[in-house]
């Protein structure tokens, strides 16, 4: 070996190991979108969520409409397995970890097919906005599809749910007890009515960190517990996130009486989803924009 390639490969050597030490690699020099550490920084978590939000308004109507409804079976999937989880379950502590444990599958679901949730788009769409600096059309409609599209899937897994009779009555009494929890603030009057807003804005705001989390790790295993924790508190808080309301109340619709599905729209789903778009839009889109814009408009300028 020449005393040039000697040199060569110490240099080489010394360099995988200045980088490695500073948490990058080789790769993350010749490649900047695939940083050598596992996981994104929060720049580059809010520049994919604007990239995710233009490739949702990007995509046929036909394409949008059909994510919305596989979202939408997701969480009565995960309203489903939150149940079986914590039936019978009398230590609290347990019960709410089991419950939002069951109710990650939905959204592990969601985040990974890359199906359009109402609250996930609430995040998506705002940063878009906030960062594209460019008028876009048809972004309500879009919002609205999501929407609805979420309900229907909602309640088509319900109804399949319904006529293949395979759950136990235990399973129908904890339903009935989920029920419960969500709609107690009937009880409160027109007060009950703001604070479902309120407790809306948390439970987006925790959704949006854990798409947040999911966004940041590059592995299977770390996009699903970064899903699994936000999941789990909103969960044990009994926040009222409109998506996952959707999941439970498709199923109660079809299997109690107790309340009616007008209830179910007016005075729980169509509050938390207010709730819902001021968490996601301002406490995790508005302010991650804000705080990192310098970083971003320098990868968009990069880009062009």
């Amino acid at each position: 070996m020449s005393e040039n390639e000697h040199n060569n490969n110490e240099a080489t050597v010394e360099e995988e190991q200045e980088n490695k030490n500073a948490g990058t690699t080789i790769e993350s020099r010749t490649n900047p979108d695939r940083p050598g550490r596992q996981f994104y920084i929060p720049s580059q978590i809010v520049s994919e969520f604007a990239q995710k939000g233009k490739d949702h308004l990007s995509k046929p109507f036909r394409s949008q409409f059909i994510l919305a409804l596989t979202a939408g079976s997701f969480m009565t999937f995960g309203a489903l397995f939150s149940i079986l989880l914590a039936i019978e379950v009398e230590v609290k502590g347990l019960y709410h970890l089991l419950s939002g444990f069951g109710f990650a599958a939905g959204y592990a679901m969601v985040f990974i097919s890359g199906s359009v949730l109402f609250t996930e788009v609430n995040v998506l769409l705002p940063t878009y906005v906030f960062n594209a600096m460019e008028k876009q059309k048809n972004i309500l409609k879009f919002w609205f599809s999501a929407y609805i599209g979420n309900i229907i899937g909602a309640l088509f897994v319900a109804v399949l749910i319904q006529l293949s009779s395979s759950l136990s009555n235990s399973f129908y009494t904890e339903l009935s007890m989920y029920l419960d929890k969500k709609m107690k603030f009937l009880d409160h009057g027109w007060i009950g009515w703001f604070q479902i807003v309120v407790s809306g804005i948390l439970a987006n705001w925790l959704i949006g960190m854990a798409a947040f989390l999911t966004t940041a790790a590059r592995d299977l295993t770390g996009k699903i517990l970064g899903t699994t924790l936000p999941v789990v508190l909103f969960v044990a808080g009994n926040f009222q996130h409109s998506a996952a309301n959707m999941g439970y109340f498709s199923m109660g619709i079809l299997s109690s009486d107790k309340y009616e599905w007008y209830e179910f729209l007016l005075l729980n789903l169509i509050p938390a989803s207010i709730g819902n778009i001021i968490g996601g839009a301002i406490f995790v889109s508005l302010i991650f924009s804000y705080a990192y814009k310098d970083d971003i408009q320098t990868a968009l300028n990069k880009k062009e």
